[in-house]
């Protein structure tokens, strides 16, 4: 027969080795850890699925364009109004800028220009 002794704190299982407790912030660890890990797993795959270059690739409008070689003295307004004088120029410039990326409005003589021909 085997006497097996136990502290207030601390029990002791029949074979001798100590009883394993799971705390409440053992446990909380124990099931908030994978359910977080689950989520986050689940918003990068949403995340992927929905991305802005894939929601951009399936369609859009192409702008049909002409290469223009610029004037000396020559305006972006000048392009606008020539090209699309049936537009407002405004909305052409603003096109043009963004097409050609430019970051000032100033032009040089000879610079090409991708200008928009359609809408």
């Amino acid at each position: 027969m085997s006497v097996i002794t136990t502290h207030q704190n601390s029990p002791v299982a029949e074979n001798g080795a100590a009883k394993l407790r799971l705390t409440r912030r053992g446990r909380l660890l124990l099931v908030g850890l994978p359910i977080v890990l689950l989520a986050s797993a689940v918003l990068m795959l949403s995340g992927f699925f929905n991305s802005p270059a894939k929601a951009a690739a399936e369609g859009g409008e192409v702008t049909q364009t002409v290469s223009v070689s610029v004037a000396a003295g020559e305006t972006i307004w000048q392009i606008a109004t020539e090209f699309a004088p049936d537009r407002d120029p405004r909305d052409v410039v603003s096109e043009i800028v963004e097409l050609n990326s430019l970051g000032t409005s100033v032009l040089q003589a000879g610079q090409q220009l991708d200008v928009p021909t359609n809408r």
